[in-house]
Parts: C-alpha cells; structure tokens; sequence
C-alpha cells in the first residue's frame, strides 16, 4: 500500500509538473492552457510513457516550496539580465559553454535539474555525461570577470535546493533494477555450465 501511495503520488507530481511546464510555454495561465496541458500531461505518460525511473529519496514538502521560491527568484533575475542585454547599448553579449559536474544520484532528480535549468532564459544544457554526472550548459552573457562564478553558484543553489526536496543523502538508497537479476540469472547460468562442463570432462577421462 505505501509504495502503491508512492506510485500515486509520483503520477500525479509529473502530470502537475508537465502541466506546469506547458502553460509556461504558452505563456499565459488561463483555465484553457491548463486543461490542454493536463491533456497533453495525460497523452505523454500514457500513450508515449517511457521505461520507468526508479525513485530513490523522499519527498520533502517544505524544501520543495524554498526550491520553488530559488525557481522563481532565478528566472525573474535572468529575465531582467537578458532584458538588459538586448536593449544595452555596446558590443553583443559572449556566450560560452561551461562545463558543471553534479552530485545529484538518481537520474529522475538530474531530470528536474536539467529541466529547470532549461526554463532559465538564456540557458540551455546541451549534453548530459550520464556515467561522470557532468552537464555541458550554454550560458547567456559570460562577458563579466563574476558572470561564471556568479553562473555556478546559481545552478549550485538549484541542485542544493533539489537535493534537498528529493535526495538527501541519509536518505538516498540506490534502487533495485531489473538489470541486476539478470546479471544474477546469467552468473547462475554460467556455474551450472562450468558443473555440467566439469561432469563431462570427468566422464571423458574414464
């Protein structure tokens, strides 16, 4: 029943979240917009669903409402950044792509990183090293000496925040796939072939 609970309210987090994420799209939240999104949420898990992620933290309702406060101050101040720099007077602004390594576990919790660091204007993960957990991130308007570090300390400030919401490290257990009962499956398989290949050689040298 509980992970039943779990399941349940999973589903309903990523219908909220893909809702959330198509009315900004749109740009205008309105009753219409909504219910398109919650439609398009629906068709997604359903007739496009893809091979399950494991969940491997907990939810933590109140690090969840400071993660939404540090997405919506961010986006705000990279809006008013951007804004800036398309009506600044001078040269164009230097884009670069920077490299950040991550100490986020599971691939479901990188998947909400790297979805909010999208809606951030002017940034945009172009490559995920899914082994040594790096993100290659084009970055808006580097031309500053701070603009990097001032760059870095808001992407650490989004994963502190997830982390916090959904992986805590006293918390974080690695999930049981389906990928290890195979590799079981096939080491049994090869010592019954090694007994089996044992008793023929035994028969063949009487």
């Amino acid at each position: 029943m509980r992970f039943l609970t779990r399941d349940l309210l999973l589903r309903l987090a990523l219908l909220a979240w893909l809702t959330g994420v198509w009315v900004l799209l749109w740009g205008n939240v309105s009753p219409a917009n909504i219910l398109g999104g919650l439609a398009v949420a629906l068709f997604v898990t359903t007739v496009l669903a893809l091979p399950r992620v494991p969940v491997e933290g907990r939810v933590h309702p109140l690090s969840i409402v400071r993660l939404l406060g540090v997405l919506i101050w961010y986006a705000g101040v990279s809006s008013v950044q951007v804004a800036w720099a398309a009506i600044r007077p001078g040269e164009a602004p230097i884009n670069a792509v920077l490299r950040y390594p991550v100490r986020i576990k599971s691939d479901l919790v990188l998947t909400f990183l790297v979805d909010a660091l999208n809606m951030v204007p002017g940034t945009l993960v172009l490559e995920i090293d899914r082994e040594e957990r790096v993100l290659y991130i084009h970055v808006f308007d580097v031309g500053k000496p701070d603009a990097i570090d001032q760059f870095r300390t808001i992407a650490r400030t989004y994963e502190d925040a997830f982390i916090a919401s959904f992986e805590r490290d006293r918390e974080w257990h690695p999930a049981v796939t389906s990928s290890h009962s195979t590799t079981d499956e096939e080491e049994a398989v090869a010592e019954t072939a090694r007994d089996i290949s044992t008793d023929f050689s035994g028969k063949d040298r009487t």
